[in-house]
C-alpha cells in the first residue's frame, strides 16, 4: 500500500513532526487541528464557540485538499480543556456535520498545545 501526505495551504501548517493527512488506500487520517488561524499561525480570539468553528474550518480545508468533504468522516475525536463546554462543541459541530455524524469521542484533557480550548482529529473513507 502507497502513502500519500495531504497539505492544505487553507489550513495552518504542522508544527511539529507531523503531516496534515495522510491517505492510505481510500482512508485518510487527519491529524489533530487547534484553532490556528492558518494566515497568522495564531490561536483565533473570541471563545470557546470561535475556537470550535476554526477547528472545523481547519479540518474542512484538509478533507477538501485530500479530494473529500466533511461528510465523509467516519470517525471523529474531540479534545476539550474544560467539558463543561461539551454542549458548545455539539452546537458547533452540528453547523458542519449532515447526518448520518460520524462516529465519535470527545475526552476531557489537561492541556492542548499553544493553549488551545479544543481539538480534533479524524478519519474519512473516499468513495473509490
Amino acid at each position: 500500500m502507497t502513502k500519500k501526505t495531504i497539505h492544505s495551504d487553507l489550513a495552518p501548517a504542522a508544527i511539529g513532526a507531523y503531516s496534515q493527512a495522510i491517505r492510505a488506500g481510500d482512508t485518510v487520517y487527519l491529524s489533530g487541528q487547534i484553532p490556528l488561524d492558518p494566515e497568522t499561525m495564531q490561536l483565533v480570539d473570541g471563545g470557546f464557540a470561535a475556537q470550535a468553528h476554526q477547528v472545523f474550518k481547519n479540518l474542512q480545508h484538509v478533507c477538501e485538499a485530500a479530494g473529500g468533504s466533511l461528510d465523509d468522516i467516519v470517525k471523529l475525536n474531540a479534545y476539550l480543556t474544560d467539558l463543561s463546554n461539551f454542549g458548545i462543541f455539539n452546537e458547533v459541530m452540528g453547523q458542519y456535520f449532515n447526518q448520518p455524524f460520524p462516529a465519535r469521542a470527545a475526552l476531557g484533557v489537561a492541556s492542548l498545545p499553544r493553549a488551545a480550548l479544543v481539538e480534533a482529529d479524524a478519519v474519512l473513507v473516499l468513495a473509490s
